[in-house]
């Protein structure tokens, strides 16, 4: 599977690499920096996943505008397995998962997250109400 880069919201797919070896931990790069939505999929065929990567594609502007980076935590390969066991998501269910800049998660859901209601959890999250003060 190749990773999809969203033009104004980076994602990354985990989809497994060929040597079978671990990957150090992908949240830890965006800790302080970022705020994360993991995607976790049984397959790159689910239809929720589909159905969330369509919903980021048509708020990416959003995205940006909120430090969002999209990890998408797909199939059983042993990168994926280690991202659900992390954040205790169930191997075979889709899950999205938001963390915050202070790595703590903030909301989780059993199918996808429209953007809008994703973008008020993070609106008023404390530090984006920070953000949002100090960009005017």
């Amino acid at each position: 599977m190749r990773p999809h880069t969203f033009a104004l919201g980076i994602v990354l797919a985990l989809a497994g690499g060929a040597d079978g070896s671990a990957a150090p931990d992908p949240l830890a790069a965006h800790r302080g920096a970022s705020r994360i939505l993991v995607v976790a999929a049984p397959s790159a065929q689910d239809p929720a996943l589909a159905a969330q990567r369509e919903a980021l594609a048509s708020a990416r502007s959003g995205l940006k505008d909120r430090d969002l980076v999209v990890i998408e935590a797909v199939g059983a390969s042993d990168e994926a397995a280690s991202l659900r066991r992390q954040l205790g998501v169930p191997e075979l269910a889709f899950r999205a998962v938001l963390i915050g800049k202070d790595g703590g998660v903030k909301l989780t859901a059993g199918e996808p997250l429209p953007p809008q209601r994703l973008f008020a959890t993070i609106d008023a999250m404390p530090m984006r109400r920070d953000e949002m003060r100090t960009r005017r």
